[in-house]
């Protein structure tokens, strides 16, 4: 009979560790956690997780650091564990090194929020085109969140040590349980409506577990966040948390500080870009200086300003020659103004005289004219005129009746007669 030589405890344990670690390198285990340890010295976390039949102890290297795992782990919580297992050779003892820790349940959870974001995604709501850019230099920020936890302290610390003229506006909304989904949302949908909306709205909180963040994955919020009218930064939990809010905000800041930064940090920008134009405004300013300056040494070095008393004395000499010839020219329009004058009289005179002369001729025409159309002048010839008694003038025989009382005008008076007879020629 073959006896088989010993091995060391180490090396057989060895062996159980790769064999372990080769068969369990990727194992998912629920129960209740027990005897929790966060180191200080360390960011590692010591605990056993169990359930009513057993129990395995666990080691998450670097738990601290990880703020969604470091608020699962406390004694008595239901999680689920992912990880490898593994043998702790100085105790001889199997133990779970984890990756993963979230609370129990929380598969379910993410199957909705897969859902729910293939959902909204084929709808568009999550289209890079359809994000809007940020305000540059923003003068009202919204912000939605509680009015007491630290997300609105971190973000008005670093509002106000980047700009600190800004004003911010908070819409209370509560940012965790039930009914906290339809208060953010009723909450964008205040600030949107506004008669003067902020410039942008930021949706956010600190960080928490999946359960604590679930409120940033329901549709309502995300429908809320699209149709606000003006630009939405979500800034939901830590670096490491997404939710569907992010997917649908315009844009996503890791952390409500992040999103501070994100929202004033354009103004840094814009105030760079001054300062940048400022400096080169004022090189540019100084080269026409330079270029101005040159065409004035230029200019100096001119014959017309090397000597500028001879240039002042040619132009009084011209002004004065000017002086002269128009002294000349008003001296020989004032005598021709005189001589026109001295002989309008003469001028006047034969002129009126012409007109007298013209208006006697005119006058001495009508009067013979006048005199040729006289009846009277007739009279002087023979002839007499013949009128009834109410003065009518008669101009044939046959107006008249015997009796009739006549008068007759000769040149030289008038002769009062009765008609005793008429007779007319031709029976007229």
């Amino acid at each position: 009979m073959t006896i088989q030589a010993p091995e060391t405890v180490s090396s057989l344990t060895a062996r159980i560790k790769g064999g372990l670690e080769q068969w369990f390198s990727d194992v998912w285990v629920e129960g209740e956690l027990s005897n929790v340890r966060i180191m200080t010295s360390s960011p590692h976390a010591y605990f056993t997780v169990k359930d009513a039949g057993a129990q395995m102890p666990c080691a998450f290297f670097g738990a601290a650091r990880n703020g969604a795992a470091r608020a699962v782990l406390c004694d008595g919580a239901k999680v689920r564990l992912r990880g490898a297992l593994s043998v702790y050779p100085p105790r001889g003892a199997y133990q779970l090194i984890v990756r993963v820790a979230e609370p129990a349940g929380q598969g379910e959870l993410m199957l909705r929020f897969e859902a729910l974001k293939r959902k909204l995604a084929e709808e568009g709501l999550f289209d890079p085109a359809k994000k809007r850019p940020l305000p540059a230099l923003p003068t009202l920020i919204g912000i939605v969140t509680s009015p007491t936890g630290a997300a609105i302290r971190d973000f008005l610390n670093v509002t106000r040590r980047r700009y600190a003229q800004v004003r911010i506006l908070v819409a209370p909304a509560r940012v965790q349980g039930v009914g906290a989904a339809e208060e953010i949302a009723d909450a964008i949908k205040a600030l949107g409506s506004l008669p003067r909306p902020p410039d942008v709205v930021v949706v956010g909180r600190g960080g928490g577990s999946l359960e604590d963040l679930w409120c940033f994955n329901e549709e309502t919020v995300a429908r809320a966040v699209r149709a606000c009218p003006v630009p939405v930064v979500s800034a939901v939990g830590h670096e490491i948390d997404f939710t569907i809010c992010d997917f649908a905000a315009d844009l996503r800041a890791p952390t409500p500080s992040a999103a501070a930064e994100l929202v004033v940090g354009e103004r840094a920008k814009i105030v760079e870009r001054v300062e940048t134009l400022r400096r080169r405004l004022v090189l540019a300013m100084r080269a026409e200086i330079a270029r101005g300056k040159a065409r004035v040494e230029v200019c100096a070095k001119s014959g017309a300003l090397s000597a500028p008393v001879s240039a002042l004395r040619e132009r009084a000499q011209r002004i004065d020659l000017l002086a002269t010839r128009l002294e000349a020219a008003l001296r020989a329009a004032v005598a021709r103004r005189r001589a026109s004058l001295a002989a309008a009289p003469a001028r006047l005179s034969a002129a009126l005289s012409a007109a007298v002369a013209a208006r006697r001729n005119r006058l001495s025409t009508l009067e013979a004219k006048l005199a040729a159309l006289d009846p009277r002048g007739v009279l002087g010839r023979g002839y007499a005129l013949v009128r009834f008694q109410d003065g009518r003038v008669a101009t044939r025989a046959g107006a008249f009746r015997a009796g009739d009382s006549l008068e007759v005008e000769f040149r030289d008076g008038v002769v009062a007669a009765t008609a005793t007879a008429v007779s007319t020629r031709g029976g007229a």
